[in-house]
C-alpha cells in the first residue's frame, strides 16, 4: 500500500516537472506560406474602413511552431489548462495590424465536451466535428494528430463520423473520409450542409437582373446598405475566385442606360451584412416580440387555482400577498424586460461577452424582472431557440466579506471551494483559455454596492473577465443608485462596465394597484377601493412593492383574525378601505417608528443626515464624519444650533443603543463607520407629520 502510495506520488512529481518544463521551453513560431489576398497587379486604393469590405489582417495558408509546419485544415492538439489537450482544426491563420499572430481552432469535441441535454454514446477515440470556434495563440498548438474515419485505437489516432451543431445541440452523421479528404471543411457550403444554416458565408451575393427602371433605383438601394464585410468573406474570397467587389464592377460595367454611352454612376458599397455591434433597436426584434407574446400570453391565461384549493379565501389571499411568492410575470416592466431580454439574446446567439447594470431603488422589481428573463431564455435554449448558458446568481447581502465573491463564483463554475486568493487565480485563467467545453456563464450580481472595496480589484475583475477574448462570460450587475459607477468607482473600472444601463424608476400608485390585483386574481378578498387606497398611500411615500404588499397582507391578518373570533358560521367579508388605513396606522405604529417620532431634535437631524450621506456615497455603510458633516450643514440651513463632533458621537451612540443605528464598536472616531438599522420608508413615515422635519423628511 505504501509502494503504491510512493509510485502515485513520484508519478505526480514527475508529470509536473514535464509540465513545467513544457511551460519554461521557449515556443518559436514563423510564418509560412502566405495567402495572395489580391493580385499585385491590380492594387486597391480603396481606404481600409468600417464599411469598406477591407482588413488589415494578412492571411497565411500555414505557420511553422518549433520547426513543425501546420497548414489550414490540419488536426491538431492544443494546450489545455489541465494535462489533456484539446482537439481542433487550423480554420485561419493571420496576422492583424498590431503584428500578432493569430489562428481560428474549431473543435473537435469529445462527448464529455459537449453541452447536451442527453448523454451521447460514444467510443473511447470518437470526436465530433463541430462548428464551434475560439481564436488561440499559435504557441498553444502542441502537436500534430490524425484524424480517420475508421481504425483508430491508441495514439494521436482519433475516429470522426459523426457533426455536432453547438447551437442546437444535434448530432449528424458525416463521411469523415470524403469530406476531410478533398478538403472540403474550409468551404462555407459544408457548413450549411452539416450545420443547417440558412446563409453561405463568404458566397458571392446574387445581383438582381438589371433594367432601365431598376438602374434607376439603383442609388437608393446601395445607400441603404450599412453593413460591412466578415471575416470569412474575405478569407473566402481571396482563397478562390473573384471577389464581391470584383464582381459587381463587372455587373455594373455591362449595365448601360439607353440613349447614353456610359454606365451610371453607382458607389462601390454594394454589399450589406450585420453590423459588429448591433443596437437595442436591431437586437433580435423578433426573439423579444415573441418572448414578449408569451410574456402576455401568462398575463392573460386563467389564474391558477391550485394554490387556494381547500383554503379559505383570507389564506389564499396571504400565500398570494407574500414577497416570496413567485408570479407568473411581473406586470408594469414591459419595457424593462423587452430591454434586458434583448440584450441577453443578442449576447447569447452570438455568443459573445458584456455587461450590464441595472439600477434603482428598492422594491421596482430590479431582480426580479432579470430572474424572469433568464427563465424565459431557458425555455428558448431547452427548445434550442438560443445556445445553451449556465445561470449564477450572486448576492453582496449574503457574503461575510467582498472577497467571498471569487470564492462562490469558482465554486459555481469549477465545482469545487478555494480560497479566496486561489479561486481569483483559477478564474482569470479559465477566462483567459480557450476551451472546447466553454459554458456561456450568465452572471448576476445583486447589491453590488456592498462589494466595494478600497483597492476595488474585485468590481475590476468582475467588469473586465468578460472582454477577455475566450470568456463567454455576460455579467448583470444590480444595484440601488444610478451613479454608482461615476461616484464611487475609479475610471478604469467604470469604463470597463460600460454603457448598457437601465434604470428603474419608483412605481407609480397605478402600477402599484396592476401589481396587487395581478397577484389576486382568482381571489375576491379585496375591495378595489381598498387596493386603490393602499397604492396611493404607499407610492406618496417610496413607490416600494414590496412595502404595498406588506400593507395588504396585515390587512388581510387583521379581517382574518376577527372573523376567527367571532362565531362559527359567520360569513367572510371583504377588505376594505378602514381595514387598509388600520394596517397603515399599524405599520406607523411600530416601536421604532414611535421612537423615531417621539426622539429629540438632533436626534432627527441625525438620521435624516445619515439617509443623505448614504445616498450620497451610495453604500450601505459611511463613515460618521460624513454623517457629522452633513448633519452641521442640515443645522445650519434650518437656524438650528449645530453641534460638535463629540456631540454627535454622543447622538450616535444614543440611536445604537436604541438599535436605530449600527455602529462599528472597534473604532471610535469619525472613521467609524455606521449604517441604518430601520427601513428609510420608517424614517419618511415617521417624521411626516412634524411640520418642522416634514420636508426634510421628504426630500
Amino acid at each position: 500500500m505504501q509502494q503504491n502510495k510512493l509510485a502515485q506520488r513520484l508519478n505526480k512529481a514527475t508529470k509536473s516537472r514535464r509540465k513545467q518544463h513544457t511551460e519554461d521551453t521557449p515556443v518559436t513560431v514563423e510564418w509560412g506560406q502566405r495567402l495572395n489576398t489580391a493580385p499585385p497587379s491590380t492594387p486597391s486604393t480603396r481606404r481600409v474602413t468600417r464599411h469598406s469590405g477591407l482588413t488589415n489582417k494578412e492571411l497565411y495558408k500555414s505557420i511553422i511552431v518549433n520547426g513543425t509546419e501546420y497548414s489550414i485544415g490540419d488536426a491538431v492538439a492544443v494546450k489545455s489548462s489541465t494535462d489533456d489537450p484539446h482537439l481542433a482544426i487550423i480554420y485561419k491563420l493571420w496576422q492583424n495590424e498590431r503584428g500578432e499572430r493569430q489562428a481560428v481552432a474549431r473543435w473537435l469535441m469529445r462527448p464529455h465536451e459537449m453541452h447536451t441535454a442527453r448523454r451521447v454514446e460514444a467510443g473511447p477515440r470518437e470526436v465530433f466535428y463541430s462548428n464551434a470556434e475560439d481564436l488561440i495563440a499559435p504557441e498553444m498548438i502542441l502537436r500534430a494528430i490524425r484524424v480517420v474515419a475508421s481504425g483508430a485505437e491508441t495514439g494521436d489516432m482519433w475516429v470522426c463520423g459523426r457533426s455536432f451543431e453547438e447551437h442546437s445541440a444535434r448530432i449528424k452523421e458525416l463521411d469523415w473520409a470524403s469530406v476531410y479528404g478533398k478538403q472540403m471543411l474550409l468551404d462555407p457550403r459544408t457548413d450549411a450542409e452539416l450545420f443547417g444554416q440558412k446563409s453561405v458565408q463568404g458566397a458571392v451575393k446574387k445581383q438582381p437582373a438589371k433594367s432601365v427602371a431598376n438602374v434607376k433605383k439603383r442609388k437608393h438601394e446601395v445607400e441603404s446598405d450599412d453593413g460591412e464585410s466578415t471575416e470569412d468573406e474575405s478569407f473566402m474570397a481571396s482563397d478562390g475566385g473573384e471577389s464581391a467587389e470584383e464582381t459587381s464592377h463587372k455587373v455594373s460595367a455591362k449595365v448601360t442606360v439607353k440613349g447614353r454611352g456610359r454606365p451610371p454612376r453607382v458607389k462601390e458599397k454594394t454589399r450589406a451584412v450585420p453590423k459588429r455591434r448591433a443596437r437595442l433597436h436591431d437586437m433580435q426584434p423578433q426573439a423579444v416580440n415573441t418572448a414578449m407574446l408569451k410574456r402576455a400570453s401568462r398575463t392573460n391565461d386563467a389564474p391558477q387555482t391550485d394554490d387556494i384549493a381547500g383554503r379559505t379565501m383570507y389564506e389564499a389571499a396571504r400565500l398570494r400577498l407574500h414577497v416570496s411568492a413567485v408570479p407568473a410575470t411581473l406586470p408594469c416592466r414591459e419595457s424593462e424586460f423587452a430591454e434586458i431580454y434583448g440584450h441577453l439574446h443578442t449576447a447569447l446567439e452570438e455568443r459573445t461577452s458584456m455587461c450590464m447594470y441595472i439600477s434603482g431603488v428598492p422594491g421596482t422589481g430590479k431582480t426580479a424582472t432579470v430572474r424572469e428573463c433568464v427563465r424565459m431564455l431557458r425555455e428558448s435554449a431547452d427548445d434550442g431557440s438560443v445556445p445553451g448558458f449556465e445561470f449564477i446568481e450572486l448576492n453582496g447581502m449574503k457574503m461575510t466579506e467582498p472577497q467571498q465573491t471569487y470564492v462562490q463564483l469558482w465554486q459555481a463554475i469549477g465545482g469545487e471551494r478555494a480560497t479566496p486568493k486561489h479561486a481569483a487565480q483559477l478564474l482569470d485563467a479559465h477566462f483567459n483559455t480557450p476551451s472546447p467545453r466553454r459554458h456561456t456563464y450568465v452572471v448576476v450580481v445583486d447589491e453590488l454596492d456592498l462589494l466595494v472595496t478600497k483597492s476595488q480589484s474585485i468590481m475590476y475583475n468582475l467588469f473586465d473577465w468578460p472582454h477577455r477574448p475566450h470568456a463567454k462570460l455576460i455579467v448583470v450587475a444590480i444595484a440601488n443608485t444610478m451613479d454608482l459607477p461615476e461616484r464611487m468607482l475609479h475610471h478604469k473600472v467604470s469604463s470597463r462596465l460600460g454603457l448598457t444601463r437601465i434604470n428603474f424608476q419608483p412605481y407609480a400608485h397605478a402600477q402599484l394597484m396592476a401589481i396587487v390585483r395581478a397577484r389576486l386574481v382568482g381571489c375576491a378578498a379585496f375591495d378595489a377601493d381598498a387596493i386603490e387606497l393602499c397604492a396611493r398611500k404607499v407610492g406618496a411615500v417610496s413607490g416600494d412593492a414590496r412595502r404595498a404588499l406588506d400593507v395588504c397582507r396585515r390587512a388581510v391578518e387583521i379581517v382574518e383574525h376577527e372573523w376567527r373570533a367571532q362565531p362559527t358560521g359567520q360569513a367572510m367579508h371583504m377588505v376594505t378601505m378602514m381595514d387598509i388605513d388600520r394596517a397603515v396606522k399599524e405599520m406607523q405604529a411600530a416601536p421604532h417608528v414611535a421612537f423615531i417620532r417621539n426622539a429629540s431634535a438632533q436626534q432627527k437631524v441625525f438620521l435624516v443626515a445619515m439617509r443623505a450621506a448614504m445616498r450620497k456615497a451610495g453604500v450601505a455603510e459611511v463613515p460618521l464624519g460624513d454623517v457629522a458633516v452633513v448633519h452641521r450643514q442640515l443645522c445650519l440651513m434650518h437656524a438650528m444650533r449645530a453641534p460638535s463632533y463629540e456631540q454627535i458621537g454622543v447622538i450616535c451612540a444614543q440611536l445604537g443603543a436604541s438599535r436605530c443605528v449600527l455602529a462599528e464598536s472597534s473604532i471610535l472616531d469619525v472613521r467609524q463607520l455606521v449604517r441604518l438599522a430601520v427601513a428609510e420608508d420608517d424614517i419618511t413615515v415617521a417624521l411626516k407629520p412634524d411640520p418642522v422635519f416634514s420636508k426634510l423628511a421628504t426630500s
